[in-house]
């Protein structure tokens, strides 16, 4: 597949899906935007030299234009399984904003369906694509022998529609963009996640959590401690790495790393803001011009939502170990 022959179709184009949509317009040169699909078609997309794309009101429709050749989803994630398998039926590459489910049984499905079929299926997490991200993995040795690692997600609580939960199956913060630090974990350690346990504000599907706290051990045996949480103000993204020769501390909200070595001398430096989506898009049509596997897998994303089901089911037991590997 040479970079010309790439048509890309977009499904969802709300707030987030249209940041795709304007990224894949003006900035990627090298592909082109055939097809958007939308519940309001007639509305078109307010973007400079959208002028080609097809508008499509249906999904089947857009995965069904034989101009596109590869599918990206950028819609509520109750969606992904259904249409994740529809476009690999039609033996077309996707890629899927995190979370890849709102299940693990669905995660696994869809992962599953791709590798039977031979077609290529990355997950959009983002966040790893963040520079405060990639300088703490490129400092990491710098700690020594690692210890301890903790994650700490806080998001302004923003006016919703009544039905939103729905798009996450009734599920909260955890998947919402907690599912960023669970994939981060595995990404930091380089291990796998043995045990886990959690304790939640709120449990879903009655009542989605604002407030997860969860306990994590790698492989290693390795502790790990995440929280996320959706608060009042003051947003917050901080990874703390403590090991046996030091400590780092990045703030990718604020595009900041502190490290400390174990004489308590202190370096600190500032990251560029990061363009995450355009980043991913970027890795997303690589990989498809060169062939080469996804940067970041579907199995990437499908063990990120299982360790958040875990993590459910750890809540829903007042908080007892939950032994990974699931079974679905």
């Amino acid at each position: 597949m040479s970079s010309s022959e790439i048509g890309l179709g977009l499904i969802g184009a709300g707030h987030h899906g249209i940041r795709y949509a304007r990224h894949l317009i003006q900035d990627i040169p090298d592909v082109q935007l055939r097809a958007v699909c939308r519940q309001h078609p007639e509305q078109g997309l307010d973007i400079p030299g959208s002028g080609a794309v097809s508008m499509y009101g249906r999904p089947e429709e857009l995965i069904a234009d034989p101009l596109v050749d590869a599918i990206i989803l950028v819609v509520p994630p109750v969606l992904h399984k259904d249409l994740c398998l529809a476009a690999v039926a039609a033996r077309k590459p996707v890629l899927i904003e995190k979370p890849l489910a709102t299940s693990y049984r669905d995660a696994c499905v869809m992962v599953d369906a791709a590798a039977q079929a031979g077609v290529p299926l990355m997950t959009a997490h983002t966040l790893r694509f963040d520079a405060t991200i990639q300088s703490l993995l490129a400092s990491r040795s710098r700690v020594g022998r690692p210890q301890h690692l903790v994650l700490t997600s806080h998001i302004e609580t923003k006016e919703r529609s009544a039905d939103y939960a729905d798009g996450y199956g009734r599920r909260g913060a955890l998947v919402e963009f907690g599912v960023h630090q669970l994939d981060l974990v595995r990404v930091l350690t380089g291990e796998e996640i043995h045990t886990v346990q959690c304790v939640l504000d709120q449990i879903p599907p009655a009542h989605p959590e604002t407030l997860a706290k969860v306990h994590l051990r790698t492989m290693s045996g390795m502790p790990c401690i995440i929280e996320v949480g959706r608060v009042a103000a003051g947003r917050v993204g901080r990874a703390e790495w403590i090991g046996s020769d030091g400590r780092l501390i990045a703030d990718w909200t604020n595009r900041h790393i502190q490290y400390t070595d174990s004489a308590s001398r202190s370096e600190e430096w500032s990251m560029a803001q990061s363009l995450t989506v355009l980043t991913t898009l970027r890795e997303f049509i690589h990989a498809l011009q060169r062939k080469t596997p996804m940067p970041i897998t579907g199995e990437d994303g499908c063990r990120a939502v299982e360790i958040a089901e875990a993590c459910y089911r750890s809540a829903e037991a007042e908080g007892v170990s939950v032994t990974l590997p699931l079974k679905t």
